[in-house]
């Protein structure tokens, strides 16, 4: 299955269940990346538009390129209240945005999937002078037994979930990505609170995960559903997350 297709027939999952980024990333980036309510945004790989909205709520014009279809369109129904927001068909590596037009290019839990030489091409074309680049992550944490019996789940019965590159992509891989001297890494605590609904929710989620059709579905949601019982308290489950941003220019 090509990247763009991966989350075509999980977009209502995506919408319902994947984290959000803390209100805390744009105080930050104010202080950091000269962001304001002027700021043109480009929000590249921007899914159901989770990473453009703290930016719209901010007041800023985003400019969302996605290339998978259902996703697009799922973002303009959910962000349409916007004016703002500008859904794009397009990828990281040709985001069709005009030559030295953005301020901003954030990619939220997205750069694993880039070609890394293209996109950084395509950046420094679309990017105004003096514009910051952010790559945002929210890493899920595997400290905690219940987290840790999760990740062990993911591993049993994920397809291809060992060749995820998001959680290798770290600080000492980024900083050939940016300007020497402009790179910056900051984490910030987030979390999530499920009933087994949303944690089946959660799960299906991700790309890597069998849907119904497959043969071990059955088996892996009663693998689910027996870790939840394990390490439930009141009826729910904690995921922890830490919240990656890294900044700099290119």
């Amino acid at each position: 299955m090509k990247n763009t297709e991966r989350f075509s027939s999980r977009v209502d999952n995506y919408v319902k269940y994947r984290p959000h980024y803390p209100a805390a990333i744009i105080p930050f980036l104010q202080q950091e990346a000269g962001l304001s309510h002027h700021t043109v945004v480009a929000d590249i790989g921007a899914g159901t538009g989770i990473s453009a909205q703290p930016f719209l709520d901010n007041g800023n014009k985003v400019f969302a390129v996605e290339p998978n279809r259902e996703m697009r369109e799922m973002s303009e129904k959910l962000l349409q209240r916007y004016p703002g927001y500008t859904a794009i068909t397009g990828t990281a590596e040709r985001t069709t945005l005009p030559d030295a037009s953005i301020d901003l290019i954030v990619a939220g839990t997205a750069f694993h999937w880039f070609e890394q030489s293209a996109t950084r091409k395509e950046f420094q074309r679309i990017a105004s002078k003096d514009a910051y680049v952010v790559l945002m992550w929210n890493v899920r944490q595997t400290a905690l037994p219940f987290e840790k019996g999760y990740d062990k789940l993911l591993h049993q019965f994920g397809t291809d979930y060992k060749d995820m590159q998001h959680r290798n992509v770290g600080a000492s891989q980024l900083a050939t990505f940016f300007t020497q001297g402009t790179f910056k890494e900051k984490a910030f605590s987030n979390a999530q609170i499920f009933d087994f609904a949303a944690l089946k929710g959660r799960l299906l989620s991700s790309s890597y995960i069998p849907e119904k059709e497959h043969p071990s579905y059955d088996t892996m949601m009663k693998a689910l559903e027996e870790l939840f019982q394990r390490y439930q308290e009141q009826g729910m489950v904690k995921f922890h997350y830490e919240t990656m941003l890294y900044t700099g220019k290119i």
